[in-house]
């Protein structure tokens, strides 16, 4: 069995194998660069002491997979690692054609062939942060008694409601991708679960084209019942991600300012909190820029990026939630405002210029919940599978949907959510 090249001790017989990195020709040596997801060796093939293993290796091309018998030696000359290995016996398990990319390729081209894009170490390494990531997350929950949920993503009815689903044929009758598992969260709430969270994808055919949209995207969701306002989801959020971050600068800040080049930086105390009203009064008085009431029911993306700028210079923190959207602007499900119910109890986290979730505080009242579903133009009858969920006695609940791709996109400073999905989908990308 081979030994992963990081865990390679000098003097020990061992195979390691890889695909070959770079190969330098001397006039009796042949240097073979092999790398493997752990790290690089050089393996040193004397001419002359190994004829056979020479002939095999030398006409190889970058990126075959080689497999090498032998001992590592000593070499604090040699880099990578200060070690060399010298072969006794080679197999050659696959050969590469030349590269149809290459780091100078285009975005375009590069997903064309994204397995062969991902084999860069700074790709392998977005995805093992992204694990460790994603792995803290759920630690945070099951430490703080959340239950994980599964929920389908086949269903015979809209989440959000809108006409932005993928419907598909079950079995002789109409179904959609889910768009989200809110009506599930929601169900497990009314079932007494009290504290659930999900992760999974999300389906929106949004025939849209910028850095962050995609037609699937990754998720992690979470609901909590007996809650009293929207800004206890806020709290509950603020808990959950500083002690993701935590976790994250402190394992792999140090790589990851000096690979992609940007500080991993916590909120220095809470994560601050700004209606969206008082957004628009910031933007006129700190920027002189005064938004048209009529396009103040939401934040665009250049409104989004310069409350994040903001909040990073004056509040001292990269990320921010904005709450308290006018109810007309948010889901059916979203509960208003007893003071004022134009507004909702509403809220969306923003990390350095992009919305990475959008939460509320839930309708959990049958007759309120009808009637705001039928205000938002949509045929309550069509939706009486979820109503049932209120008809036997409901806590108070809320929570959010957070979208995973875009957080690792913004941590990594990548310019698109295309490099932080392992395979992306969009409205003209359904290979490979």
């Amino acid at each position: 069995m081979k030994t992963e090249i990081a865990k390679i001790k000098i003097g020990e017989q061992t195979e390691v194998s890889g695909f070959i990195d770079t190969v330098r020709e001397q006039k009796t040596m042949l240097f073979v660069i092999i790398r493997d997801r752990s790290g690089k060796l050089q393996v040193a093939i004397d001419k002359q002491k190994h004829i056979e293993i020479y002939e095999k290796v030398t006409s190889l091309l970058s990126d075959s997979v080689v497999r090498f018998s032998g001992v590592a030696i000593s070499a604090p000359q040699v880099k990578p690692g200060g070690i060399e290995f010298v072969p006794e016996k080679v197999w050659v398990e696959s050969i590469s054609e030349n590269m149809p990319v290459d780091s100078s390729s285009s975005p375009e081209i590069k997903q064309a062939y994204r397995w062969i894009d991902l084999r860069d170490e700074k790709n392998r390494l977005i995805f093992e942060i992204r694990t460790f990531a994603e792995q803290r997350m759920r630690e945070y929950f099951v430490e703080h008694g959340f239950i994980e949920i599964h929920s389908p993503k086949l269903t015979a009815q809209c989440s959000e409601g809108g006409a932005e689903v993928f419907a598909v044929d079950y079995y002789g009758q109409k179904a959609y991708l889910t768009q989200s598992p809110q009506f599930y969260k929601q169900m497990a709430i009314a079932s007494g679960f009290e504290k659930v969270f999900e992760f999974g994808p999300y389906y929106r055919a949004e025939n849209s084209f910028t850095s962050r949209h995609a037609a699937e995207s990754y998720c992690v969701d979470f609901e909590i019942a007996d809650i009293k306002s929207h800004y206890e989801i806020a709290d509950a959020e603020e808990d959950w991600i500083i002690y993701v971050m935590a976790a994250i600068k402190e394992k792999y800040g140090e790589v990851i300012e000096k690979v992609f080049g940007i500080p991993v930086v916590l909120p220095t105390n809470k994560i601050p909190r700004i209606k969206l009203a008082e957004v628009f009064e910031i933007f006129e008085t700190v920027y002189g820029i005064k938004v048209p009431e009529a396009k103040q029911l939401d934040l665009d993306p250049d409104a989004e990026k310069l409350i994040c700028d903001y909040a990073k210079e004056h509040l001292g923190s990269e990320f921010v939630f904005i709450t308290d959207y006018p109810s007309e602007a948010r889901a059916f499900y979203t509960q208003k405002t007893e003071e004022d119910p134009l507004i909702s109890k509403s809220l969306d986290l923003l990390y350095r210029g992009w919305e990475l979730n959008s939460g509320a505080m839930r309708e959990n009242d049958y007759a309120k919940l009808k009637s705001q579903i039928e205000e938002k133009g949509i045929n309550s009858s069509k939706m009486e599978g979820y109503l049932q969920f209120f008809k036997y006695g409901c806590p108070t609940h809320g929570g959010i949907g957070f979208g995973i791709d875009r957080f690792i996109a913004k941590l990594l400073g990548l310019s698109s959510i295309k490099d932080s999905i392992f395979i992306f989908r969009g409205p003209n990308k359904i290979t490979p």
